[in-house]
């Protein structure tokens, strides 16, 4: 089963700093008819009222917010950037970015704990910060099994 769609992965992103690259994430997601740009600017709101708590381990965000009426339907995207970014955590900087969007605070629940697997594989995550395509992001991700 596939963990993410390959039209959800985005490969040698430029961004001057971590809204920018929190706004490509989520750009993916407008794209797709899953979220308004209000939930973009509700993540970046989420990061300048709680801090950089996103950043979940070294070179990694989870970029999301809250569930609101501005999500449309659970969806995640991938980026992946040319250059990292720096949040103002620990971990930075960053340089590959899930967004999350979901409609209510359960039902992301069984995508959320696939992907998370996938990212703590060690091979996995090495792939995803090596990859040059969104090809080689989506079998780097796509190829890990529980």
């Amino acid at each position: 089963m596939e963990i993410l769609s390959l039209d959800h992965i985005l490969t040698g992103v430029r961004a001057e700093n971590w809204q920018q690259a929190v706004e490509a994430a989520g750009q993916i997601l407008v794209d797709h008819g899953s979220i308004t740009p209000q939930y973009i600017e509700n993540m970046i709101q989420a990061v300048y009222d709680m801090g950089p708590y996103m950043v979940l381990m070294p070179h990694f965000a989870l970029a999301h917010a809250a569930p609101c009426d501005a999500v449309l339907r659970d969806d995640m995207s991938l980026v992946i950037l040319e250059e990292p970014v720096v949040f103002g955590s620990p971990n930075d900087p960053v340089k590959v970015i899930l967004c999350l969007a979901c409609i209510d605070k359960e039902s992301h629940m069984n995508s959320l704990t696939r992907v998370a697997e996938a990212l703590m594989d060690e091979t996995v995550f090495d792939a995803l910060m090596k990859a040059s395509t969104a090809e080689e992001a989506y079998e780097a991700l796509n190829s890990f099994s529980i």
